[in-house]
């Protein structure tokens, strides 16, 4: 699982920060989520390929986490794309991109998808056989999504040590792979929890952001692995992120914990600071493994 992050900050880009867009690949798939004005620049900068993106996800229709949305369908169409493209998002999305699309008569020659989203409790929007993608109901000042990604528990192993050691034929090891127990040279039945060895534990992801804080969240994405929270901002101006729907470093951290996540990873700050390390200091009061997004910086699990 890599997430590269294409932009993290707020409001309005700058020459160096870029609105929220990233790029989750997992199982095969490669995930954009939000589409921030530059996303197709970022993409270009850290080499991500295009025709690989088959499916975009959008939180909400604030313009710092959609504006790209429609450039970047134009310059498929450029490229020659034929792929489907699937977009999830709010209720609207599907007008606001069909109008600029019929205006400029530039209708795609692809097949152009949208699932529009109305919901106020979690649902699946996306699932095939190795992993789903669902709703988090998000509090902000329109309806908003986040999305929780996780891998499906995968098949177990042909643990060989141990057919070698209950002297299992070789002739059984695809029936063992299927799930099937198996007999020995003296006929004794072995079980298949002995035969194989667990799958590796299914990895998640979760994207929160924009949002006030709400601990409801953390009810939905109990034990994920990692968690990427809006911090806006930090405490002392925690009275703006009641006012605008926007949550602080503290309370990011806070959710870290009532969700009992493993990594916690800060982003959407307000172009008012300066120094991000402030962002880390705060949430470590109360969560240790806290990392800070930033524009083109990747990180693997």
């Amino acid at each position: 699982m890599k997430l590269s992050v294409l932009g993290c900050y707020s409001a309005t880009p700058r020459a160096f920060t870029n609105p929220t867009a990233q790029v989750l690949e997992m199982k095969g798939h490669l995930f954009l989520i939000d589409c921030g004005e530059g996303t197709q620049i970022q993409l270009r900068k850290q080499k991500l390929k295009f025709a690989r993106i088959k499916h975009i996800f959008i939180s909400h229709l604030h313009g710092d986490h959609f504006f790209g949305l429609p450039g970047l369908i134009s310059t498929f169409q450029l490229l020659g794309r034929e792929a489907e493209l699937h977009i999830y998002g709010p209720k609207g999305i599907k007008e606001a991109m069909l109008l600029l699309l019929k205006l400029g008569s530039a209708y795609t020659a692809f097949p152009l998808y949208f699932h529009e989203l109305t919901s106020v409790k979690s649902e699946i929007v996306f699932e095939d056989e190795k992993l789903s993608v669902s709703t988090i109901p998000l509090k902000h000042r329109i309806y908003t999504n986040g999305f929780l990604f996780k891998e499906k528990l995968g098949e177990r192993t042909l643990n060989i040590d141990a057919v070698k050691k209950y002297g299992i034929d070789t002739c059984y090891f695809q029936n063992i792979k299927n799930g099937k127990d198996a007999p020995t040279s003296k006929g004794e039945i072995i079980a298949n929890s002995l035969l194989t060895l667990e799958p590796p534990r299914p990895k998640s992801y979760a994207f929160c952001s924009d949002t006030a804080f709400n601990e409801a969240i953390a009810d939905a994405i109990k034990g994920i692995q990692v968690l990427y929270h809006e911090a806006t901002f930090l405490e002392k101006h925690k009275s703006l992120a009641a006012k605008t729907g926007h949550s602080t470093a503290l309370q990011a951290a806070n959710i870290a914990k009532l969700a009992g996540a493993e990594t916690l990873i800060l982003g959407h700050y307000s172009t008012r600071y300066d120094n991000l390390e402030l962002f880390r200091e705060e949430a470590k009061q109360v969560f240790d493994n806290v990392e800070l997004a930033d524009d083109g910086k990747s990180f693997n699990f």
